[in-house]
């Protein structure tokens, strides 16, 4: 069973991917099993497809599609039980910018290693971004930017959080095609990730750091 599975979240197939997790969950299967043996295994395999140029973002989507689908049933379930994900991001495309595919991907891939996300969409103000930071107590915020116009919107939102103080608690991962590693040690940023397989590493290490 983990094996269809894990094979219908590579190949994309929501439908499957939700058959199975409901059928793992009927014969027993442990909500937290499905997903660390499961779904988390399946999008690390996407994940190096699409590092080595074997799959590209339609196919990425799909597979983050059918992993939602099958998280869809296993978060309550993870709930219940108490299941501490590996951290908290908060996320977000920067005001002024209305690109979200690859934000929304890189969402999903993190909800797929196993991280909670907190989407806050596109076009977001950088007080929204503060806010929601203090609110959650997210270990990290990630920013897009698609274009350059809007990329000093990142600046922006760290300098509130150095002025409110909870800059030292979070950690910041930023991307899209508008930034560089470069820029992201310009206004002091903790990480750059140009895709959504190395924001997940970079997320992992930024916890871990913290």
């Amino acid at each position: 069973m983990l094996e269809e599975l894990r094979n219908a979240v590579i190949s994309g197939a929501d439908k499957k991917a939700e058959e199975f997790v409901r059928q793992a969950l009927a014969e027993g299967k442990e909500p937290i099993f499905l997903m660390n043996e499961g779904l988390i295994p399946a999008m690390e395999e996407v994940g190096e497809r699409f590092n080595h140029k074997e799959y590209f973002v339609p196919e990425v989507l799909l597979s983050a599609r059918a992993m939602k689908a099958g998280l869809a049933l296993l978060r309550p379930l993870l709930t219940e039980q108490k299941f501490q994900p590996v951290g908290l991001v908060v996320l977000g495309t920067v005001q002024g910018d209305l690109h979200d595919i690859g934000k929304n991907i890189v969402g999903m891939v993190l909800e797929g290693a196993g991280f909670q996300v907190q989407d806050l969409g596109a076009d977001v103000p950088p007080d929204k971004f503060v806010n929601a930071v203090k609110e959650s107590g997210a270990q990290i915020l990630g920013m897009s930017a698609l274009l350059t116009t809007t990329r000093t919107v990142m600046a922006t939102v760290v300098k509130k959080l150095k002025e409110q103080g909870i800059r030292p608690g979070v950690r910041i991962m930023v991307g899209g095609a508008a930034v560089s590693d470069d820029y992201a040690r310009k206004i002091e940023a903790d990480a750059f990730a140009k895709d959504a397989l190395e924001a997940v590493a970079k997320a992992r290490e930024l916890t871990v750091r913290r």
